[in-house]
C-alpha cells in the first residue's frame, strides 16, 4: 500500500510555509501508510565544504553536545547542533564517508539519517499526524520536501526500515510498490561501494540511482538506467540538493497523481492529499505517463 508526498516550491516567498503545507498532506495519507512515517526536508543549506548530518537516537536526552565536541577534535572543525526530538543535526567541515566511519566506530547507537549540504531525514515508527507533531513538521522551513506513509507488506515495522531511504549526498527516494531482482541488486552495489543498512527494496532502489550518479549519470540519465534495471512494480519520488522527480514502472500500476501552479509542484498517491493546496483549484492536473521521467529544480552552485 503506502503512500508518497511531495512538495516542490517554485516561489521562493512560500519557503517559510514549506512544513505547514505539506504537513497536511502527509496526514491525509494515514491509511495507506499507518505503521511509520517519515520525510526528507531540502533547505537551511550549509557552506560548500561544510555537511549536515542528520542523526537520531532512541534516548531524547542523547548528549549531542558531547558528540559535537568529539567531532570537533577528530575533524579540526567548528561543530554546530541544533535538535528535534530524539534527532539532531550537525553541522560540520569533514567528508560524508569518514563522518558515517565515525559514528559507526565510536556510537553505534547512533543512526545517521542522511548527510548533505541541504538535507534532512527525519522518520519514525507511528501513526503520520503523530510523526509531524513529534517533529514540529508545521514550523519547517525550506524549498522542498518528500515524504512517505508506511504499511509494512515486506519486512518490520523499524524506524531504520521507513522511508525515505538516502545512500548519498542529498540523495533520497521514497517508494510505492515492490522490487522482484533487489537481492541480486544489492550484492551487485556492494561490489560498486554502495552501502546498505537494511533489508528495505526501497533502499537497493536509492543505492542504485546513488551508483548510477557517481558513474557521471544525471539524474535524469540514472532514472532511464533504472526503468531498464529495476524489475518490478514502483512509483518514486526522488529528492536532490536541486529539486525532485518523479518516476512510475512501465505498467504503473501503482497510483500517483501531479499538481503544478505558477507557485508550486504537488506530487501524491491520491489527489486528496492535494486538496488544501493554495489554489489547487487553478492547478494543473494530470496522473504521471509510466515509464515517463518528471523533474523539477533549480540551479546551484
Amino acid at each position: 500500500m503506502c503512500g508518497i508526498v511531495g512538495l516542490y516550491l517554485k516561489n521562493p516567498d512560500l519557503e517559510s510555509s514549506l512544513g505547514a503545507l505539506f504537513a497536511p498532506m502527509l496526514v491525509a495519507m494515514s491509511d495507506r501508510g499507518p505503521d511509520s512515517a517519515g520525510f526528507a526536508i531540502y533547505g537551511n543549506e550549509v557552506d560548500r565544504g561544510r555537511i549536515k548530518v542528520t542523526c537520531m537516537h532512541e534516548d531524547a536526552a542523547h548528549d549531542w553536545d558531547g558528540i559535537a565536541r568529539e567531532l570537533q577534535v577528530s575533524f579540526e572543525s567548528n561543530v554546530s547542533v541544533s535538535r528535534n526530538a530524539n534527532a539532531a543535526v550537525l553541522r560540520l567541515a569533514a567528508e560524508a564517508d569518514e563522518v558515517r566511519g565515525f559514528f559507526a566506530e565510536n556510537h553505534p547507537d547512533v543512526s545517521v539519517m542522511s548527510v548533505g549540504r541541504s538535507i534532512e531525514i527525519l522518520k519514525e515508527t507511528g501513526l503520520p499526524e503523530a510523526i509531524a507533531e513529534r517533529f514540529k513538521l508545521p514550523d519547517m522551513t525550506g524549498s522542498h520536501i518528500i515524504g512517505h506513509t508506511r504499511m509494512a507488506t515486506e519486512s518490520a515495522v523499524t524506524t531504520e526500515g521507513s522511508h525515505p531511504f538516502s545512500t548519498g549526498l542529498d540523495l533520497c527516494l521514497v517508494h510505492n510498490g515492490s522490487l522482484s531482482n533487489h537481492n541480486r541488486l544489492r550484492e551487485n552495489l556492494k561490489r560498486e561501494g554502495i552501502q546498505f543498512e537494511t533489508d528495505n527494496d526501497s533502499e537497493v532502489a536509492a543505492g542504485y540511482l546513488e551508483w548510477r550518479l557517481r558513474e557521471g549519470d544525471s539524474l535524469e540519465d540514472a532514472l532511464e538506467h533504472a526503468l531498464e534495471h529495476l524489475d518490478g512494480f514502483f512509483t518514486f519520488a526522488i529528492g536532490t540538493r536541486r529539486g525532485f522527480a518523479v518516476l512510475r514502472d512501465p505498467i504503473a500500476c501503482k497510483p500517483a497523481v501531479l499538481a503544478e501552479t505558477d507557485d508550486y509542484v504537488a506530487m501524491a498517491s491520491e489527489y486528496r492529499a492535494l486538496a488544501g493546496l493554495p489554489r489547487i483549484q487553478n492547478a494543473r492536473l494530470w496522473e504521471p505517463e509510466p515509464g515517463k521521467v518528471y523533474t523539477w529544480g533549480r540551479n546551484a552552485g
